[in-house]
């Protein structure tokens, strides 16, 4: 009985490093999402949308100024830590930078402390300074751990804060904190991920140069501007519904987002472990691991969000009208287009991740600057003429427009291929899938949250039996994996 957990380990060990830790990732993924989806319904019976878009608005403005305490050296130091060549050097010498630029930041805010007139009446700007303290250790145990490859212990330090994120939050908003609340637990959370992370980190402090300096500043400024431009990308829509319209409106835009995060799982897990490993390939001329990585990455990440984006599209009214209550069930046209926006996020995702792990970051950022100009350009002209879902449609514009321009400049380096026999798969799958749903919905009133949830279950099992019997490959992979954990594999399929 004993042996049962060694057992398990050394079981798990003989799956390929990128299989196994892709696989913590995605698991873990999925926990912090049910979680968040969970604690988000709570929050929004208890709280409302409004402080729910207050807390939103927190979110948007930690990212930016997290971003400018790192100043793109964090995924620079990943990229040299991730070679292999004087790591600890690189380390310590992105720790000084981070402590230098985040001291910057935390003066900064305190300077323009007035103007920011949301988070002063929320009382949440004391919290966003803290955020930005805290993450002068968080960012380099992260980064350092990423660098040496450990994926799935980041992954898992990570699920770990953001679970203990959610549960203070839950606390938090029972014992009346509200907005407040929900700025504290997050924080905490940081925090709690930093400390169990620390654990693994096997980086040191060690004298270093201004080469390294050098080295990580040559990296880090195309990065940064990059990183830049995608956080603008990502929270633009939030800031700018908020100047434009309310909280209570980016409560519901942001709820309908997070909704469909659900299908880019495979997407965040696949792109944490691959980045480090992409790296390293690139650095060892190792393009045929490259191409084939990218072709199986974008097809896993397919197999997912086009299910959830045709299921979505038919019972994303009701679920949303369930799970979040009847305010929130006025963003379904929204959530329609967010789901889209999911679909072509996969490629924008991995062509951009895939131009920077291959040095070419400079590229990446101007491919990345042309989408921004856009984006906000859109978003100030179509937000106030239909609201939240100018905003949907401004992202996917843009979004399509990232990933064309990146995919130009990715095909010059590498061949881009997807695989077609289990993108046509995945289409009638999904296909065939939606017409049970629809006929389900069509005969079957849904009434009540149980009646929809089976509608959902239906759906999955009808896909999930249908993309395993016609992709001979991913049902081959995914028989290797279970398999390999010791768990038998159902002979009918």
């Amino acid at each position: 009985m004993f042996n049962k957990p060694n057992l398990l380990f050394s079981r798990i060990m003989k799956i390929s490093p990128v299989q196994r830790q892709s696989i913590i990732s995605f698991f873990w993924q999925i926990v912090f999402t049910a979680t968040g989806f969970v604690s988000t319904m709570y929050f929004a019976h208890t709280v409302g949308a409004s402080i729910l878009g207050a807390y939103f608005l927190f979110i948007a403005y930690n990212g930016i100024f997290t971003l400018v305490a790192d100043g793109g050296f964090g995924g620079a130091a990943v990229k040299r830590i991730s070679e292999g060549e004087e790591p600890d050097a690189y380390f310590s010498a992105y720790f000084l930078i981070r402590l230098t630029f985040s001291m910057i930041v935390v003066l900064t805010l305190f300077t323009l402390k007035d103007y920011f007139v949301d988070l002063n009446t929320s009382g949440m700007f004391e919290w966003l300074v803290l955020a930005v303290i805290i993450s002068v250790l968080a960012g380099p145990i992260s980064n350092g751990v990423a660098g040496r490859g450990k994926m799935g212990i980041r992954s898992t330090c990570a699920a770990v804060g953001n679970i203990s994120k959610i549960l203070l939050q839950v606390l938090a908003v029972f014992l009346g904190y509200e907005a407040a609340g929900l700025a504290g637990g997050a924080v905490a959370g940081i925090l709690i991920a930093a400390i169990v992370e620390f654990r693994f980190l096997d980086l040191h402090f060690v004298r270093f140069g201004w080469k390294h300096v050098k080295s990580l500043s040559t990296f880090s400024f195309w990065l940064f501007l990059t990183s830049g431009g995608l956080l603008v990308f990502s929270q633009s829509d939030t800031i700018l519904i908020g100047y434009f319209m309310g909280n209570t409106d980016v409560g519901i835009y942001r709820v309908a987002l997070q909704f469909t995060t659900i299908a880019a799982f495979a997407t965040y897990a696949l792109r944490t472990t691959l980045w480090p490993k992409v790296s390293h390939w690139w650095k060892n001329s190792e393009i045929d691991l490259i191409e084939t990585s990218l072709s199986r990455a974008l097809g896993y990440s397919l197999i997912l969000a086009v299910p959830v984006f045709v299921g979505g599209v038919l019972l994303g009214d009701k679920l949303l009208y369930f799970f979040y209550g009847a305010d929130f069930a006025q963003g379904y046209t929204t959530l329609t287009i967010l789901l889209a926006v999911q679909i072509v996020n996969i490629f924008q995702y991995f062509f951009t991740m895939y131009l920077d792990a291959l040095d070419m970051p400079k590229e990446s950022f101007k491919v990345t600057a042309v989408s921004v100009v856009v984006n906000i350009a859109l978003n100030i002209l179509l937000i106030p003429l239909i609201g939240i879902l100018g905003a949907a449609i401004a992202t996917l514009a843009t979004m399509l427009l990232n990933a064309l321009l990146a995919k130009r400049i990715l095909s010059t380096m590498i061949d881009i291929h997807l695989e077609a026999n289990t993108l046509s798969n995945i289409v009638k799958a999904s296909a065939a899938m939606g017409l049970v749903v629809l006929t389900f919905r069509m005969t079957i009133p849904l009434y009540s949250i149980w009646i929809t949830l089976f509608a959902v279950m239906i759906g999955g099992i009808v896909y999930g039996f249908l993309i395993l019997k016609m992709d001979t490959r991913t049902c081959n992979e995914l028989k290797e994996i279970v398999t390999g954990f010791g768990i038998p594999w159902p002979s009918w399929i």
